[in-house]
């Protein structure tokens, strides 16, 4: 495999994170010439200024990490984010919403969020480890009819972790532009590979550099 620098998403959403930690994940990002850092709001005009004249994208998340507060919110802080100059917007879905079959409401918050961004990549994250398998393969398609750009498992919040069962559901159901991002517990190259090998586009992962390395 070439290029896998490419597929990685330098992460970095720790609410401890600090100036410094953020100056080190873009220098890193700089280094290997990551897809994207993935930052949260706070450090994205940071992450911008430091990645400029770069290909690195600078990545934020909304309605992280529970997706359970209200779209006004999650289109406003996409709003914000954009003014702030971020490039790629990685939102969480309302989990209790799907789990009450409320999926107009999962789609018109996609919708408005994917206006706020301007053109700009959105990826959907939909908690794949809280799903059961046919929850995942409608989510999917959901996502999919929209014309988001990416469907994500997992925040990393939640105890969950991607799998390549849940990516292979998520690949089975895909359909337009949309592809795949894998996100949390993706600690290694191998593990990095197999997701690749299943189907992700995009890993987002907390540990690129270890992942280059052994690559």
């Amino acid at each position: 495999m070439k290029d896998i620098n490419k597929f990685i998403d330098h992460t970095m959403l720790k609410s401890d994170a600090t100036e410094n930690d953020i100056r080190n994940l873009c220098e890193e990002a700089i280094k290997y010439d990551f897809a994207s850092v993935c930052v949260n709001p706070c450090h994205v005009k940071l992450s911008k200024s430091l990645l400029k004249g770069t290909d690195v994208k600078v990545c934020t998340v909304i309605g992280f990490p529970l997706g359970a507060n209200t779209s006004e919110c999650k289109v406003f802080e996409t709003e914000n984010a954009f003014l702030n100059g971020c490039d790629e917007f990685d939102m969480v879905i309302n989990v209790g919403a799907l789990k009450d079959g409320n999926y107009s409401l999962i789609k018109d918050e996609i919708t408005a969020v994917i206006a706020a961004a301007k053109g700009k990549c959105v990826k959907v994250i939909v908690e794949s480890a809280l799903l059961e398998e046919n929850e995942l393969a409608k989510i999917t398609r959901t996502v999919c009819e929209c014309k988001a750009d990416y469907i994500k498992t997992c925040t990393g919040f939640t105890g969950g972790v991607a799998t390549k069962e849940a990516v292979k559901i998520m690949k089975e159901n895909l359909s337009g532009k949309t592809k795949i991002k894998a996100s949390a517990g993706i600690r290694d190259y191998k593990r990095a590979k197999e997701l690749i090998d299943a189907g992700a586009d995009r890993i987002g992962t907390s540990s690129g550099c270890k992942i280059m390395e052994e690559f």
